[in-house]
């Protein structure tokens, strides 16, 4: 199998409630599509691990992964920010997210396949060091880079952050480890609003005006990402993937369609080709229109399969 699919039962169990938009119908629909693409079967399936405390805390300060299991209930719901909860699976759930993160890291490293999604929830990319925000408990994405440059002593590694909303959580974590490089398209102005002015040698903020479409997008990302993405010759690369870019999905106000995520996949590809033995891991963020959330997740996991 080329491309590993990892996910958990426990991720459908986090539940901020039937109006909160990160909802877990959000992995049924990406479930579905796949099966009625007739892409599942051409994956490797595997259960995503509980993350271990070691692997968190090259993410995350203690004090706050001590917080979070100390918020965790027995039972209702808890409020972590205004749009951030977590119910008594939420604290498992987002274990098994960052844990499958890391699975994906090192089955890729392994050489067990070429590449992996991860289809776990709760999503991850704001996500501070110290702070959980934006529907994120640990970042994930963040979880995975860091383990790939200690525990498989890679020496510069890059993700390709294209979710509507800035990455701001990744950019905290990695603001002061030049191993890291991160490239986030995002619109701006917009929540969490920030990114905009905070650019440095491998923090690449690339800020879109509400409107932006697939041609404009396109045009943004080879001029401002691919030539940084190649000078940077990363020996691993991520996706942070945020589906929430589609024209049909109401949490942003961008334009993409299912074919532009299949170009920014080929491109990201194209780089991992040259300079990182085609080695990348794909970490589900955003995207909350159901339908389009299929379609481009698929379309997505699709190109990295090669199918």
């Amino acid at each position: 199998m080329h491309t590993a699919y990892i996910t958990h039962p426990e991720c459908l169990k986090h539940d901020m409630g039937s109006w909160h938009p990160e909802s877990p119908l959000r992995l049924r629909a990406i479930d579905d599509r796949l099966h009625a693409a007739q892409l599942f079967d051409y994956l490797l399936h595997r259960e995503a691990p509980l993350v271990h405390r070691s692997q968190l805390l090259r993410a995350h300060d203690a004090a706050y992964i001590d917080s979070i299991e100390a918020a965790s209930p027995y039972e209702g719901f808890h409020a972590l920010d205004p749009d951030t909860g977590m119910n008594p699976h939420s604290l498992d759930a987002a274990y098994h997210a960052a844990g499958g993160a890391v699975m994906a890291v090192d089955l890729v490293m392994r050489g067990e396949v070429a590449n992996a999604f991860v289809a776990c929830r709760p999503p991850g990319h704001h996500a501070t060091r110290s702070r959980a925000m934006g529907f994120c408990i640990f970042n994930n994405v963040a979880v995975a880079a860091a383990h790939a440059l200690e525990a498989h002593g890679l020496e510069r590694v890059a993700i390709v952050d294209f979710d509507v909303h800035h990455g701001n959580g990744t950019e905290d974590i990695f603001r002061n480890d030049p191993r890291a490089m991160l490239c986030s398209t995002f619109q701006h102005p917009f929540y969490p609003f920030c990114g905009a002015d905070t650019a440095s040698g491998h923090i690449v903020n690339v800020p879109l005006p509400a409107g932006t479409t697939g041609s404009a997008y396109r045009a943004a990302f080879s001029a401002q990402i691919m030539p940084r993405l190649e000078a940077f010759r990363p020996q691993m690369l991520f996706f942070s993937a945020g589906f929430d870019a589609h024209r049909e999905d109401d949490m942003g106000q961008f334009g993409l369609v299912e074919a532009d995520y299949v170009w920014i996949t080929e491109q990201a590809m194209g780089v991992a080709a040259h300079h990182a033995e085609g080695r990348i891991v794909s970490v589900l963020e955003g995207g909350y229109d159901l339908s389009a959330l299929g379609r481009s997740a698929a379309a997505h996991i699709k190109a990295l399969a090669g199918l």
